[in-house]
């Protein structure tokens, strides 16, 4: 299922309308904000059509879908991010494809992908994905803020593996501003031992603006773009 040219091209520009005044009220530049098109569920034509309009970067949740759509769109000069969960045993497919990882959560996923990527003869970008939800409750995936410089260091001296920064989440059903607020504490404490690390990978289509407001410098939109879900394609 796709849906007209007219009404993709609206949804991006009024992306990236939301962007600008976001950045604007921050006092930021929205080239500080690259926009990473999250398209799962939704075919690999509408990747190809979101190309045409000038995105970049694409993001995917799922392995085997990220795996066919990237296949069907090797032509195109797009950076292509992995933001699901990661299984370790999914770590050498991934390694296959994905330019930016964004879901490191534990030592086991650096070891993973790094034999995976030196297999593959590909450098990979890591993102640690940060818990923002307090408790043993918490639904999202994520080191805890305790862990992630231990993470950070582990995936700066891994073979062929770069630190690219942090990621996280906002917490279901609550007010992000506390959370992304704390994810730029993180984010600040682990650029000051690692000052390439800089992304901060935070803000999806209800959230963006609290994103932006606290340093996001990529923002994962897949509702706003591509509307509500479509009927899962593998």
């Amino acid at each position: 299922m796709t849906r007209p040219d007219h009404q993709l091209r609206d949804n991006l520009a009024a992306v990236r309308e939301r962007i600008g005044a976001a950045c604007a009220a921050a006092g930021r530049h929205p080239r500080e904000v690259t926009l990473v098109a999250v398209t799962k569920t939704w075919p690999a034509a509408d990747v190809r059509r979101l190309a045409e309009l000038g995105v970049a970067d694409v993001g995917e949740n799922r392995d085997q879908e990220a795996r066919a759509k990237h296949a069907e769109c090797a032509d195109l000069a797009l950076t292509w991010h992995f933001v699901g969960h990661l299984q370790r045993n999914k770590c050498g497919s991934v390694a296959g494809y994905a330019d930016v990882v964004h879901s490191v959560d534990r030592l086991e996923l650096v070891d993973a992908l790094s034999r995976a990527a030196v297999a593959a003869g590909r450098q990979l970008t890591g993102l640690v994905q940060v818990s923002l939800e307090d408790g043993p409750a918490a639904g999202r995936s994520g080191a805890a803020p305790a862990a992630v410089g231990d993470l950070a260091a582990a995936l700066e001296a891994a073979p062929a593996l770069t630190l690219g920064g942090v990621m996280a989440v906002a917490p279901l059903g609550a007010d992000p501003e506390p959370a992304f607020a704390r994810l730029a504490e993180v984010a600040a404490e682990i650029r000051a031992v690692h000052p390439a690390a800089t992304v901060v990978s935070a803000g999806m289509t209800g959230d963006l603006e609290a994103a932006v407001r606290h340093g996001a410098t990529h923002v994962r939109i897949g509702t706003a773009l591509l509307g509500h879900r479509a009927a899962s394609i593998g």
